[in-house]
């Protein structure tokens, strides 16, 4: 079973604006996917409706072997902690600490407070914030808040890891430190799909890319 199918695909806004058109392609489990092309192209809108942010208007996206566009209410909060899902704007809460930004999606899970917390530990170790559990995020730097989205995304230990341009506004030594810990999470099993338009970060890695051009498909092939 793969871990993410797009089928088809197309995805259009009221004024006849067509994000995403006749896209179809598979990531196997396991796999770390890039996905490139202009801005505009539809990368962003293609991401959100892995999680069911976003509801295709034609076609499927079946992640996991469910078919996302048909899941209720509930289907999709399950679906949501098997995903790891970084945004553009990161959505960190200013007015928490780092360690209860991260404690967030474990509360909402439902998890034992000291299991949350050995977890919420063993994430910002993960991505080194560990000894800034205590600061608020209007006090770490750009790179910083991004290693704390990162460790939001995969406190839950997702299957898949879903990141919209996580190293963009960056600089080259935090930019490549954030596409290494793609990397490390991919080398544990995690299935990773990065929008980005720094696809030469990740061509060590081999990983895959998927190009889009107005919203349609256009190109997969190795990172070169």
């Amino acid at each position: 079973m793969s871990a993410l199918r797009f089928d088809q695909v197309a995805k259009r806004y009221p004024g006849g604006i067509e994000a995403v058109s006749g896209v179809s392609f598979e990531v196997g489990k396991g796999e770390m996917v890039v996905l490139s092309g202009h801005s505009g192209a539809g990368k962003s809108t293609l991401l959100r409706m892995i999680p069911a942010i976003e509801r295709p208007t034609e076609g499927r996206v079946v992640v996991n072997g469910q078919d996302v566009g048909k899941l209720k209410r509930s289907g999709v909060a399950i679906l949501r902690r098997n995903l790891g899902v970084i945004f553009q704007d990161r959505k960190l809460l200013f007015d928490r600490t780092v360690f209860d930004n991260v404690m967030l999606p474990l509360a909402i899970a439902g998890f034992a407070p000291r299991e949350a917390a050995r977890r919420v530990r063993a994430a910002l170790d993960k991505v080194g914030l560990l000894e800034r559990e205590k600061a608020y995020p209007i006090a770490l730097s750009g790179g910083e808040q991004q290693r704390l989205a990162i460790a939001r995304a995969v406190v839950n230990r997702p299957s898949l890891l879903i990141a919209d341009e996580p190293t963009a506004h960056l600089d080259p030594a935090y930019a490549h430190d954030i596409a290494q810990m793609f990397r490390s999470f991919n080398g544990v099993g995690v299935t990773v799909i990065v929008a980005t338009p720094d696809e030469a970060l990740f061509a060590p890695y081999g990983a895959r890319r998927i190009v889009l051009d107005h919203g349609r498909l256009v190109t997969e092939e190795a990172v070169p």
